[in-house]
């Protein structure tokens, strides 16, 4: 007999049997995966602690509790010459713009009046046609000539009579009258010459040959090479440091001031020359409180030694010798905390802030008046944060006194802090 398939209500009833146990199963195998990593976990930190454990200690040592060691520089007084820095540009100490006083054409000119052409004392530099300025000159001489005549027979005359002395009178004018226009002839034709009472150099050329000028005419600028001068300004507290000499007095060799270094560079190299302070101008400029010196410096152009030419407009920057100051304290720039704190050692190596009075300081060195006392230890030794009675030790080698005082004699001068 053919077998009957189940029903359908019955197959459902069977699946539904089959189901819990395939589930279960998932289950189980799930939590013994979380189980088993649980498990690793918990081993790895039991290992990870008894490591820690097992691992020795690292050995103690003892917290390092002596003194700072620092440097120390004993202080000394010393005479101190100060050095004094300013600046300023080559000028002529006379400049001449060149004008015709008469009129007439340009005739000849000589080959040194040119831009840089140096020309001596009395030369001529340029001559305007002077031939009419000979014939008035021979002119007034025959008119001075006839009138001296005249006046010698009215004076004759008078004195034996026959002239009164009012005719003597108009003969003597006359004659005066003549001799002024032959000295103005005369000037006129000195005056066709362009001559310079000193020597010089040209600065510009406005007028060459051929070319008609009249009175006013510029015909060139040019200067006086026998010495130079620089304008130097001065502060108030570098004049404190400057001997100048007497406002108003004349240039001598007893009253000139101090020596003066000018320096420049000329084609990458700096170069020197040697001047002197020969007066001050007794102003203060209002706009910058300054007062400014003048430094001569003597054949600027060395046609007579023989030198590196010092051209006009030169940028120059200048140091000047100051006077000698006793009794000062040099201290590196760097030990000076702020600007007037410096750190002292007393007799029981610890640290003492101390205020003091620096006149002068450089990038160097720092020049103290009081203060600070001959025997002083300053530290040298930079220290973060110090205090009134913090111990130190001071090293064994001390600095000797005058270690910064290489720069004594000639020190580079900055402005004051």
């Amino acid at each position: 007999m053919p077998q009957q398939k189940p029903e359908l209500g019955e197959q459902n009833r069977q699946n539904t049997w089959l189901e819990p146990d395939h589930e279960s199963f998932r289950m189980s195998r799930r939590l013994a995966r979380y189980s088993l990593i649980l498990i690793i976990l918990v081993v790895a930190l039991l290992l990870s602690f008894a490591m820690v454990k097992l691992k020795p200690e690292p050995p103690k040592k003892e917290a390092d509790t002596r003194a700072m060691l620092v440097d120390v520089l004993e202080m000394e007084p010393q005479a101190t010459r100060f050095r004094v820095h300013s600046q300023g540009t080559v000028k002529p100490r006379t400049e001449t713009i060149l004008s015709a006083e008469v009129s007439g054409t340009v005739v000849s000119v000589a080959s040194n009046f040119i831009p840089g052409g140096v020309f001596g004392k009395g030369d001529t530099l340029l001559r305007i046609d002077p031939a009419r300025y000979e014939v008035a000159v021979e002119r007034s001489e025959a008119l001075v000539r006839q009138r001296q005549i005249e006046y010698d027979g009215a004076l004759k005359l008078q004195s034996q009579g026959y002239r009164a002395e009012a005719e003597l009178a108009a003969a003597a004018t006359a004659l005066a009258s003549a001799r002024a226009e032959l000295v103005d002839a005369r000037k006129n034709l000195e005056r066709s010459a362009i001559r310079l009472p000193y020597a010089g150099m040209v600065r510009a050329k406005e007028a060459d040959i051929g070319q008609f000028v009249s009175p006013g005419t510029r015909l060139g600028t040019v200067f006086a090479i026998d010495f130079a001068e620089v304008r130097l300004p001065l502060t108030d507290r570098d004049l404190a440091f400057v001997e100048l000499p007497p406002v108003g007095s004349a240039v001598t060799s007893e009253n000139s001031g101090p020596e003066v270094t000018l320096t420049a560079v000329q084609g990458g190299v700096a170069r020197d020359w040697q001047a002197r302070i020969v007066r001050s101008e007794g102003i203060v400029d209002e706009s910058s409180r300054v007062t400014y010196v003048v430094a001569r410096v003597d054949d600027p152009y060395q046609l007579e030694g023989g030198g590196v030419a010092l051209p006009m407009g030169t940028f120059v920057s200048a140091e000047i010798a100051g006077r000698q100051v006793e009794g000062l304290f040099q201290v590196p720039r760097h030990a000076l905390r702020g600007s007037d704190e410096l750190l002292f050692v007393d007799e029981d190596d610890k640290i003492r802030i101390g205020h003091v009075e620096v006149i002068r300081s450089d990038a160097a060195v720092a020049y103290v008046r009081h203060g600070v006392s001959a025997g002083d230890r300053v530290v040298l030794t930079s220290i973060e944060s110090p205090f009134n009675g913090m111990p130190v030790r001071t090293s064994e080698s001390i600095a000797a006194p005058g270690a910064v005082a290489s720069g004594a004699e000639t020190p580079q001068a900055a402005e004051d802090d």
